[in-house]
């Protein structure tokens, strides 16, 4: 089998017979990962090493014109034609929906699901991004600390809006681990941990977010699913 796309004259299909991922494990490249580990899907990952610009490379840019990870190519997407996607919310739905995994049939319970998954596409990694870009990375030394505070004030109250819907539930959704979990985990790790932003969010001070984090971290799919790509 042959796949027919210009991603592919870059990065070549080892097993053409798999879903193709392009990906790098950032928090949002993390989530597909994850979802793939969780769905058993037989995948294969190709790693875009963003810090060498290859997501900007034109036959990356064959597969998301937006030059951001992660995308994947399913040979075998709706209606067995193939199917080229980005965004990882957007791949969360479509993975979830081709395996009846992790997303409620319920068309109330999806919905809500869905809200959630947007909550963090919206909120949660642009805020959670920024902090890591003042407190870590290049606006660490900028002498104006009003973005910082701005940023970590924002992120501290998303952080309060996530464990109060955590009181009484193990998961986002109740009893259910689902995409809305997948979705917050990789940001939230890396918003204690890579952004070095735990004391500056209060995050010990939580009710009901680190033991979710706690419980999500030890699934072996999420550890998994936070290699892929890795090396």
């Amino acid at each position: 089998m042959a796949l027919d796309h210009p991603i592919f004259t870059r990065w070549p299909a080892q097993h053409p017979d798999r879903l193709q991922l392009f990906s790098l494990p950032t928090p949002n490249g993390v989530k597909v990962g994850i979802m793939l580990e969780e769905t058993g899907l037989a995948y294969e990952a190709h790693r875009i090493d963003i810090t060498a610009n290859e997501s900007h490379d034109p036959a990356f840019l064959a597969l998301n014109p937006n030059g951001k990870i992660p995308a994947i190519y399913d040979h075998a997407g709706p209606g067995g034609r193939p199917l080229a996607l980005f965004e990882s919310g957007a791949i969360l739905i479509y993975l979830a929906e081709k395996t009846g995994r992790f997303l409620s049939t319920d068309p109330a319970t999806r919905y809500e699901t869905i809200q959630w998954l947007m909550w963090q596409m919206g909120g949660v990694g642009p805020m959670f991004g920024q902090v890591g870009f003042f407190n870590k990375f290049a606006g660490k030394a900028y002498e104006d600390k009003r973005p910082l505070y701005r940023y970590v004030t924002e992120a501290a109250r998303l952080l309060g809006v996530l464990d109060e819907r955590l009181a009484g539930r193990d998961w986002v959704m109740g009893a259910d681990y689902s995409i809305a979990d997948i979705s917050l985990l990789g940001w939230v790790r890396n918003l204690i941990g890579f952004y070095e932003a735990r004391q500056l969010v209060a995050f010990d001070s939580l009710m009901h977010v680190p033991a979710w984090l706690e419980r999500g971290l030890a699934r072996p799919a999420v550890q998994r699913g936070l290699q892929v790509t890795a090396a």
